[in-house]
């Protein structure tokens, strides 16, 4: 995978690590249903289990970013198309699930950024492909 490519899966685990932010400030686990009922999987104390689960996914990102997209192992491609998709579906939940609230909902604001990167990368991939 090309150097450019991997520095925009690179750019969308930051973008992740920020929405993950985003989401802990605005307490997802407490308003989000599915986030609290995973949550719940992982600890008594919701809090913590989302904690757990984002730094596992942040850290998945940059082990996929620094090893086998880099290093071009052979399932690379597939990697950057998981990311594609899971930040994807993550940059039009948020806004979908604000609409229907009428509200602010935590990770908003950092959705489109997610959105934008991962319909980028998907641009690239298919380009190199």
């Amino acid at each position: 995978m090309s150097l450019s490519r991997t520095r925009l899966l690179g750019a969308l685990v930051a973008a992740q690590a920020a929405h993950s932010l985003e989401e802990y400030e605005g307490r997802l686990w407490e308003s989000f249903p599915p986030a609290t009922f995973i949550t719940a999987l992982v600890s008594r104390d919701r809090e913590f289990g989302f904690l757990v689960l984002n730094v596992a996914i942040v850290a998945f990102g940059l082990w996929s970013v620094l090893w086998p997209v880099r290093r071009g192992w052979p399932g690379a491609y597939a990697l950057a198309w998981f990311w594609v998709v899971l930040e994807a579906i993550n940059g039009i939940g948020h806004p979908v699930w604000a609409l229907r609230q009428g509200e602010y909902v935590p990770g908003l604001v950092t959705a489109p950024i997610l959105l934008a990167l991962s319909l980028l990368l998907a641009y690239h991939l298919r380009r190199e492909a």
